[in-house]
């Protein structure tokens, strides 16, 4: 049985929306072993922290994890498109494959916007494997904004 890592994103996701953040949930994995680096959702509300994405969150755990700034042999799985500020950190830490799962033309930056994989001063750029879970993640952030107005 395989492990399906966007479900796990989901359900942090809708733990950040559960403590009032956006819901937004990502998973990190070592691609040799399956084994779960970290996982997170948003805790910018929480944290009062403008970069406590979940992405970021998660590569921050990791790299502490494995005592390293790079993340060579790790995949990521999101449930939104990252934003330009996420997308450049998945690309410092030279993770190897982003899974995500809504797309983001407003905010994101993999295929909207900057499209930070694409720029000449881009270094590393991971596969890319977009629209994963894509009804289910958008769901969730719909119905997340759809409350608040």
């Amino acid at each position: 049985m395989t492990t399906n890592y966007m479900e796990i994103a989901l359900e942090n996701a809708k733990r950040a929306a559960a403590q009032g953040d956006v819901p937004v949930g990502a998973v990190l994995i070592d691609n040799r072993t399956g084994d779960i680096l970290a996982e997170a959702g948003n805790r910018t509300e929480e944290l009062n922290d403008p970069t406590a994405h979940a992405e970021m969150l998660v590569i921050r755990t990791a790299t502490e994890k494995v005592a390293s700034p790079r993340l060579e042999n790790c995949d990521l799985y999101v449930t939104l498109e990252p934003c330009p500020m996420c997308a450049t950190a998945i690309s410092f830490a030279r993770v190897r494959r982003l899974y995500f799962g809504a797309f983001d033309p407003k905010g994101g930056g993999v295929e909207h916007g900057p499209r930070i994989y694409e720029q000449p001063t881009c270094h590393h750029a991971p596969e890319v494997y977009s629209g994963i879970e894509e009804i289910r993640c958008a769901a969730l952030l719909k119905d997340f904004f759809g409350k608040r107005r």
